[in-house]
């Protein structure tokens, strides 16, 4: 099993087979805190050949510095078959999060477990807006 990409950004879809990305970032800049994040996505692209077969369990959690998960339970099962015409066989997986808290200023991370191993991990640090700069907002000030 290969992670051909995994990245935080504005929206994410699956249109047929192809992953469509909008707005990757890795910084949110917030005048105050606590604070929430509207909606962002969670894009995943996996690669598998024929000795990933079989069922397995994913698990995507948010982690803060204190190394505690900030989402609700995010475990589904995936199970894979390579289909017989291919060497090979890419699928996309896409986590919609909304309304997210962020109590505290920090770094975070996105982490993407299979089979209770971390397969990915995607950077977030959640700053402080400098006096006069607006917040929400996303990516390098």
């Amino acid at each position: 099993m290969v992670i051909q990409s995994a990245l935080l950004c504005d929206a994410a879809h699956d249109y047929n087979g192809k992953l469509c990305l909008l707005g990757s970032f890795d910084t949110i800049v917030s005048p105050r805190f606590p604070m929430v994040h509207p909606a962002c996505s969670v894009a995943i692209r996996l690669t598998f050949r024929s000795e990933d077969e079989g069922n397995h369990r994913l698990r995507l959690m948010l982690i803060d510095e204190d190394g505690k998960n900030i989402l609700p339970k995010i475990e589904p099962a995936l199970d894979v078959k390579v289909p017989d015409n291919v060497i090979f066989y890419s699928r996309n997986l896409i986590f919609n999060l909304q309304q997210t808290r962020f109590d505290r200023p920090g770094q975070y991370s996105i982490d993407l477990l299979i089979d209770d191993q971390i397969c990915a991990r995607i950077p977030l640090q959640i700053v402080p807006a400098l006096q006069g700069e607006k917040g929400p907002t996303q990516g390098p000030r």
